[in-house]
């Protein structure tokens, strides 16, 4: 099936080359492009595509304002494509409440020789979102309060020296790189919870269903969302302002504490610790697992070895298997763990491969998530 595509940016040689690059793949046709919202309209009503190509700063109509109206209008997956939103992570963030399924971030510079080469990222989220289920997209009319889904958030290599949280051309690595397998983990003297959460593509979207739902005497949280840097720590205060508990991007030895949810840095990976009674994170530089940074399965495997049969584990929808292997072992571990169904997900690729490999005990929809985290209380 061909993916058709309509390109919009203001730039003569951005709608050029990315026309060319996409309809060299033998799967994607660009059926139009469009130099501001206004022109792509006039087009859309004869051709109507399956994924928008957007830019954000252009003239007469913003690309925001325009994504809003599309989801409001006919609900399409939309991949912003832009160096301004990387620049301002907080527009990136209204994109994202609008109901945006990806940002990938152009260069301001050098274009046309970097598209050339490093055009993977922005493939794959055309691809992906080509896929998402937009019928689990609730984008707010008050946004930038709520988020609507979205998939992995990437940005090019020379314009951020973390690199890319996602990058598909690297040798794909497990948590090994990491940290060791766990042990056995039959004596644990603590009996503080921890409840781990993993997501990606529709994770926004799924937290900000969560989370705000949850009181402050639920036990403490530990999250990875695949988020590249800069948003990630927008993205949780965002999140802290619409909910009763304290959401925040976690810090290198932060501890876990009853109400407080830790989002792992875009860039970095999170590891849970424990020292005598205390749980705490570690927040590392390492190799991508997975193909991510920060990894789900690098996550769930210190929760595994750290708090064994007192976590329990949430893998929720997105594109991939990265936690699959990671929610296994902590089943083995004694935690209990579940999965989003796949009627709730947008894309139920990581749930799935959870579920194939045997570390998922119940199956539960989004809605009923926030109840099952409250039930796992602060203490045994």
């Amino acid at each position: 099936m061909t993916i058709k595509v309509m390109i919009i940016d203001d730039s003569a040689t951005v709608r050029l080359v990315l026309q060319k690059i996409l309809n060299q793949q033998k799967d994607i046709e660009v059926i139009g492009t469009a130099v501001d919202p206004l022109f792509a309209r006039e087009k859309m009503v004869h051709a109507w595509p399956d994924v928008i190509v957007l830019d954000i700063d252009m003239p007469r109509m913003d690309g925001i304002t325009f994504l809003k109206q599309i989801m409001s209008d006919q609900p399409t997956p939309v991949v912003i494509y832009s160096s301004y939103a990387m620049e301002h992570p907080d527009l990136g963030v209204k994109a994202l409440a609008a109901g945006a399924l990806a940002i990938i971030s152009k260069p301001a510079l050098g274009f046309q020789d970097y598209i050339q080469d490093n055009n993977t990222d922005l493939l794959t989220a055309i691809r992906t979102a080509s896929m998402a289920r937009l019928s689990k997209v609730n984008p707010s009319k008050q946004a930038p309060a709520n988020y609507g889904s979205r998939i992995d958030t990437v940005t090019p290599a020379e314009n951020n020296h973390q690199f890319n949280q996602q990058r598909t051309g690297t040798p794909k690595l497990d948590a090994d790189v990491m940290l060791p397998a766990p042990g056995h983990t039959a004596s644990i003297p603590i009996t503080d919870k921890v409840i781990a959460i993993g997501t990606s593509t529709g994770g926004t979207q799924a937290l900000e269903s969560i989370l705000p739902r949850l009181t402050p005497t639920c036990a403490g949280i530990v999250i990875v969302q695949h988020m590249p840097e800069k948003f990630t720590a927008s993205f949780a205060q965002r999140l802290n302002s619409l909910c009763q508990i304290e959401v925040r991007e976690a810090k290198h030895h932060d501890l876990i504490t009853a109400g407080l949810a830790l989002i792992a840095p875009g860039g970095k990976h999170m590891l849970l610790r424990r020292k005598g009674q205390q749980y705490f994170v570690e927040v590392l530089d390492g190799p991508f697992v997975c193909r991510h940074r920060p990894s789900v399965d690098v996550l769930f495997r210190s929760v595994a070895s750290a708090a064994g049969k007192n976590a329990v584990g949430y893998i929720l929808t997105g594109m991939g298997d990265d936690g699959a292997r990671g929610i296994k072992e902590m089943a083995d571990s004694g935690a209990m763990t579940f999965a989003q169904d796949e009627d709730s997900c947008v894309v139920f690729g990581m749930p799935k491969e959870a579920i194939e490999h045997g570390g998922v005990q119940h199956v539960i929809n989004l809605d009923d998530v926030p109840e099952s985290i409250l039930r796992h209380n602060k203490k045994n």
